[in-house]
């Protein structure tokens, strides 16, 4: 987190909603439901129009575990001060690197192919993530979900919500953090199936409005959590305006996919 999270529940609810929904647009989960639709999308079309979603179960049962955990177990309603810089910054470092290698991938991609967004963590996975079974799939987004920027965000609402409504409350949240992350990956994954299925100058034009997207997503964010961490001044700005940053990441995000799907369909005859 670069920010304290608000202390009234139905705001908490919508910011962890909103950040479920920005977790989603992390390019290594872009990444790695885009190559699991690839590999599904000519035998299995059904699963890689799914796969995103699939991915995203696996990733927010680890989350919902975590803030069940952080809750039974810690009682005194307050993150650690170190746990939150901590967090905050992982999750600036990784933000920018992949914002900065997703720029690298649109620009040196040859320009008869597809945009394929860039990330790290698929990378340790090797052919593992070359799976057409639901179960695998998810499996594989729990595994994405042990980190500690991903850790830490959950413990971070969690004991929020425990101070604010108890222990279920923070289960309950576990779960909106999931639904955020299954509304971006799940658009991700059916996008990227209806991609293959189109290997014209329209799908690599879309390729390239997504891959820009996710990258100055990525790049802007990971600066406003700079700024924050390094300037009292642009933390006392950016105070209280947390669901604000957060819709407007959803509707940049939402817009991308929207111009992408767009730019996706066949051209008229």
């Amino acid at each position: 987190m670069t920010s304290p999270l608000p202390h009234d529940l139905a705001g908490l609810v919508l910011m962890v909603f909103l950040l479920g929904l920005r977790h989603g647009m992390d390019p290594d989960h872009l990444a790695a439901v885009d190559g699991l639709a690839r590999h599904n999308a000519r035998d299995r079309p059904r699963i890689a129009r799914w796969s995103g979603c699939l991915f995203s179960l696996g990733h927010g049962a680890v989350v919902t575990l975590v803030a069940g955990f952080v809750a039974a177990t810690l009682h005194d309603g307050a993150a650690p001060q170190w746990l939150e810089r901590l967090g905050a910054w992982i999750s600036v470092v990784f933000l920018l690197a992949l914002g900065i290698v997703n720029v690298v991938a649109v620009l040196r991609t040859p320009a008869h192919c597809v945009v394929r967004p860039a990330g790290f963590k698929g990378r340790w996975l090797g052919r593992i993530a070359e799976t057409g079974h639901p179960a695998v799939i998810a499996m594989i987004g729990a595994a994405f979900a042990l980190s500690f920027d991903t850790i830490s965000q959950a413990a971070l609402f969690s004991l929020t919500a425990v101070h604010l409504a108890g222990w279920p409350s923070s289960v309950a949240l576990g779960l909106v953090f999931t639904l955020g992350m299954m509304a971006t990956d799940g658009l991700n994954g059916a996008w990227v199936a209806r991609m293959v299925e189109r290997a014209d100058r329209r799908a690599r034009v879309a390729s390239r409005v997504m891959g820009f997207a996710i990258a100055f997503l990525g790049i802007g964010i990971a600066g406003l959590g700079a700024a924050r961490l390094v300037s009292e001044r642009a933390a006392e700005l950016l105070a209280g305006a947390e669901l604000a940053i957060g819709f407007c990441v959803a509707i940049i995000a939402v817009a991308s996919f929207a111009a992408a799907m767009r730019l996706a369909r066949p051209a008229p005859a």
